[in-house]
């Protein structure tokens, strides 16, 4: 994403409407404009840093990352790993049980999902399990938070 023609198109509308006034007007606007263009690319990264957070509070699994290569961002939806049925905590085991009837078509879809993922239905149900109640936001002390990286 460049940001460098977003931030062109308001030095031009600034310009646009300075003209309106006489030579001197127009002057001190080009001038405004020129030093405001580090600005301008600032607010328009916090911008996109913000929307980020906000999408990213939306998903169920993973978060959006704003990432610079020298000055042009661009935005990444970056997955979170699913929670691996061996890493359970010390001394808990596969143990509770739950009887669950489902329609047929859901449980093929169930085994053809763990099929494709070469893993077990149960594991792939314990997954899925686990990576939802993981991921929901808690409604009380949220803290929106951004991450990512600039590269030079």
């Amino acid at each position: 994403m460049q940001l460098e023609a977003h931030i062109q198109a308001i030095q031009q509308d600034l310009a646009a409407t300075a003209g309106l006034g006489d030579d001197a007007t127009a002057d001190a606007a080009r001038r405004l404009s020129e030093a405001l263009a580090s600005t301008l690319h600032l607010r328009l990264l916090d911008l996109l840093g913000e929307a980020a957070a906000e999408i990213g509070s939306q998903l169920s699994s993973g978060h959006v990352e704003v990432r610079l290569a020298g000055r042009d961002p661009e935005l990444v939806m970056v997955l979170d790993d699913a929670p691996d049925t061996g890493q359970l905590a010390a001394g808990e085991e596969l143990k509770g049980r739950i009887t669950l009837r489902l329609p047929e078509t859901l449980k093929a879809a169930l085994e053809a999902a763990a099929d494709h993922e070469g893993i077990s239905t149960n594991t792939w149900l314990v997954r899925t399990i686990a990576r939802s109640l993981e991921s929901r936001p808690s409604k009380r002390g949220r803290q929106h938070r951004m991450q990512g990286y600039a590269q030079g």
